[in-house]
């Protein structure tokens, strides 16, 4: 028998895992129709906990995720993971985005049943299933030819009759279909691209995330006078959006020099109320005051319901041919930490290690802290997979209860 090794942020949905694990081809009718009840079943867990439960409010788009079937569009290999609020790959270098985040992209983007939407990012075709019953029309462009013919057959199986794949490059946008009402880009640029501009309607709605590789923003977008006027939502991790924006990137990442931004927690940006530099931020805020282990702010995770998440993550590029090892350290301090419903559910540090595919090679942790107690240090070194070219640093209670406080985070590597 092989144990399969759960990350924390999948934990509140790995009986998933284990019920469809008994399942295989040839299984009965009736047998699969219990697979299909299990799906709707934590399907709905999901959404009451990874979305509702992160806040998102608008009452259509919670239906349309409670309807919209998303196992059907990921990889059959890792279908028990369909329900776990993470990004999951799908092949080409690309990923499924977490259910919370699709719901939250949906839900700023305020679908109208008479919008014409253009999706820049087709991927597996989920964004766009869950658009479908919101919009009058889903446009999407998939750069990636065989993830595009795949949405395309899904989308089709699943009778999502109001939605229009084709493949391309997304930079170049959909002319002969603009102007939309609304554009979603589910993939990011260091710059918003112009034709996209050019084709939204004045008037219009975009939900765009932009940056740097690994230090990106989520902004909505309002085209006013032929310009976009940006509001920032908040700090947001997405694959590049390849072709025309990739090549003209005039930051890239160094994966030679790994490294951490605003580690220390200092950098802060006035009425703004997310942490900068960290993404997927859930229960934790910036924390300020003479208390901080070094300088005056400091990280506070605070969770009252056990297996209710609290973490926050940042990726990096690392190429484990030439780095070696990681240092990592930090100072934290613990008000009544406690588990959550399973000893899985606790506080700690974990880096999960990619492949130049975006599978995952490697997760090593640091932790768990349990009990009450005032700074102190913790460290270790952990070893770089030699596969690896980038890393995702997860930090938080996921799924514990209590305040867990973290300050001075240092990320050391060394040479291969």
């Amino acid at each position: 028998m092989t144990h399969q090794k759960f990350h924390p942020l999948q934990l509140p949905f790995f009986c998933l895992a284990i019920f469809l694990g008994n399942f295989l081809p040839g299984t009965s009718t009736t047998a699969w129709a219990q697979v299909a009840d299990r799906y709707e079943t934590v399907r709905k867990q999901m959404v009451q906990t990874a979305v509702i439960g992160s806040g998102v409010k608008h009452e259509q788009v919670i239906a349309s995720m409670l309807k919209t079937p998303r196992h059907e569009f990921v990889p059959t290999n890792i279908r028990s993971q369909a329900y776990f609020d993470m990004a999951l790959p799908i092949g080409g270098q690309q990923t499924i985005s977490a259910p919370f985040i699709v719901a939250y992209m949906t839900e700023a983007l305020d679908p109208k049943p008479t919008d014409r939407v253009l999706e820049i990012g087709t991927g597996s075709g989920y964004q766009a299933a869950v658009l479908s019953p919101l919009v009058q029309s889903v446009y999407s462009i998939e750069i990636v030819q065989e993830l595009g013919l795949k949405a395309k057959t899904t989308l089709n199986k699943l009778k999502y009759a109001n939605v229009k794949t084709k493949v391309g490059d997304g930079f170049l946008g959909w002319p002969q279909y603009a102007p939309f009402d609304k554009i979603i880009v589910t993939c990011s640029p260091e710059r918003v691209p112009i034709p996209l501009v050019q084709q939204l309607k004045e008037g219009g709605t975009m939900v765009i995330p932009v940056g740097q590789r690994y230090q990106q923003t989520m902004y909505i977008m309002r085209k006013v006078d032929g310009k976009l006027k940006a509001e920032a939502l908040r700090p947001t991790l997405f694959v590049p959006m390849t072709g025309n924006a990739e090549d003209n990137r005039q930051v890239k990442p160094d994966p030679l020099n790994p490294q951490l931004f605003n580690s220390d927690f200092e950098t802060v940006k006035e009425g703004y109320d997310f942490l900068l530099g960290w993404y997927y931020q859930r229960q934790v805020k910036l924390a300020s005051g003479n208390d901080a282990a070094q300088g005056e702010h400091y990280a506070r995770f605070f969770n009252e319901t056990p297996g209710l998440s609290s973490h926050m993550l940042q990726g990096f590029a690392i190429d484990g041919r030439a780095i070696g090892s990681l240092a990592i350290r930090a100072q934290i301090k613990l008000n009544d930490v406690r588990q959550g419903r399973t000893r899985d559910e606790i506080p700690l540090f974990a880096i999960s290690f990619y492949d130049d595919s975006r599978r995952e090679v490697g997760v090593v942790s640091l932790g768990p802290f349990i009990g009450t107690h005032d700074w102190s240090p913790v460290q270790k070194i952990v070893r770089v997979p030699i596969q690896a070219r980038e890393a995702i640093l997860r930090v938080g209670l996921f799924g514990g209860v209590g305040e867990f406080y973290i300050d001075d985070l240092k990320l050391r590597h060394n040479k291969r």
